[in-house]
């Protein structure tokens, strides 16, 4: 029985119990926001872990993404990734393995994971695709062998290019797009679906996909196959366009009482911002949002994750509920095992930005602690707090009782401080 559907009888499941505990919220909202759809709690029922609450009324969560590049069998290096991920402190994980031995990647990271664990089931059909063949022999069969097999493992949720669809693949040729299809899976699958004539079978199979999702309490996780890809593609015909695809699909899984989520949208400029995002929540009825990016401006390759977490950190004061982090390799390369921790770092600080600007009072907590920290000078509480607590080194010139060198007995601090009647800070 899926979260929705206990949600909708009255009973609250341990699931949402642990989440309103850890949200300082009570049950009653976290009941009524599953109810509703407006709040999901990634939660397969073949896998037991700390559960996670994403949505409205709730704090910004951070998902960070691993997996092993095309051609690669370094799991290991994924597992380490893995490892400075959640001690970094992102809120899920995403397997976006595309080469190796996809099946003992994905377990090996549910095994050492005890947080919900998300996938795109479409990047492991055409990576197997392609290893023997290419991505045009794919069937549909191939594609529900795979999510069948992810959901078996126990993946929490599944990004799913369901609303990309020959319709609006006519509408991005006519608009003339300066980046046509960024996403990896999408492009392979939109290429699939030109080739053969036919429309997306994610689209066409909906009813299929939620049926699994129904029986292993899958959250799913609608991606934009049509996200921009460039700041001149932001909000053009074709992303709009999948969006009301994108609704109506959120409308079909609330029927079926299952968990759904939506993602984008890619790149974005600063204006564009609330629309895209008021936009998103008003066609898909506040389905969580959760976003990759939007990146706010394309000419600081390396620099990334500093204009992802502008655009998150803006995005989620306008309502986003999740983010999925942009490391410093995005558009460079593959991502360190220091990228990865910089990337959650600076999508944390968006999220907390973004929790500032909704009100959310452990956000504003958080900040009066580390200001009252700072006066008088507080080291060891500071460290305790602080996001990135490494940052917070030796520092003897502010540690210890106030010694002025240089001023004596005439010191201007010293006399601000007595006025104020606050410990003495420093020359």
């Amino acid at each position: 029985m899926t979260q929705v559907k206990q949600a909708r009888l009255g009973n609250v499941t341990p699931e949402m119990s642990e989440v309103a505990k850890q949200e300082g919220v009570d049950e009653a909202v976290i009941l009524q926001g599953v109810a509703q759809g407006t709040i999901v709690i990634p939660a397969n029922v073949k896998r037991p872990h700390k559960n996670v609450g994403i949505g409205k009324g709730l704090t910004t969560k951070v998902s960070a993404s691993i997996g092993t590049a095309r051609g690669s069998t370094a799991y290991e290096a994924e597992l380490e990734k893995l490892a400075c991920a959640i001690q970094t402190g992102a809120h899920t994980i995403m397997d976006l393995s595309i080469g190796g031995d996809l099946d003992f990647t994905r377990r090996e990271i549910i095994s050492r994971c005890n947080s919900p664990i998300g996938t795109l089931p479409i990047y492991q059909t055409f990576t197997e695709i392609t290893d023997k063949s290419n991505a045009l022999d794919m069937t549909e069969e191939d594609f529900f062998k795979v999510m069948e097999k992810q959901a078996q493992d126990g993946v929490d949720f599944m990004g799913l290019h369901c609303a990309m669809t020959l319709k609006t693949l006519e509408v991005a040729k006519k608009q003339g797009r300066l980046h046509d299809v960024v996403s990896w899976g999408g492009s392979l699958l939109a290429g699939w679906m030109l080739y053969h004539g036919k429309e997306n079978p994610l689209y066409t199979n909906y009813d299929r996909i939620l049926d699994i999702a129904q029986r292993y309490d899958i959250t799913v996780s609608l991606a934009d196959g049509l996200r921009p890809g460039c700041i001149f593609d932001s909000l053009d015909r074709a992303q709009v366009q999948e969006m009301i695809f994108l609704g109506e699909l959120v409308d079909r899984a609330r029927e079926a009482e299952v968990q759904i989520q939506i993602k984008g949208p890619g790149h974005a400029p600063l204006s564009h911002l609330k629309t895209t995002v008021k936009l998103m929540k008003q066609v898909c009825k506040e389905a969580p949002y959760f976003i990759f990016g939007p990146v706010v401006s394309d000419i600081a390759p390396g620099y990334d994750h500093i204009t992802a977490a502008i655009g998150a950190a803006i995005s989620a004061s306008f309502g986003v509920d999740f983010i999925c982090y942009v490391t410093p390799a995005e558009h460079v390369g593959f991502p360190s095992l220091e990228d990865v921790r910089t990337g959650v770092i600076t999508s944390l600080l968006a999220a907390h930005i973004g929790d500032l600007e909704k009100g959310h009072k452990k956000a504003w907590d958080w900040e009066l602690a580390m200001d009252k920290a700072r006066n008088p000078w507080d080291e060891a509480t500071q460290k305790q707090i602080a996001l990135d607590p490494t940052k917070l080194g030796a520092s003897s010139n502010m540690e210890g009782s106030y010694q002025c060198t240089k001023c004596g007995a005439k010191c201007a601090k010293k006399v601000l401080a007595e006025y104020f009647g606050k410990p003495i800070s420093y020359c």
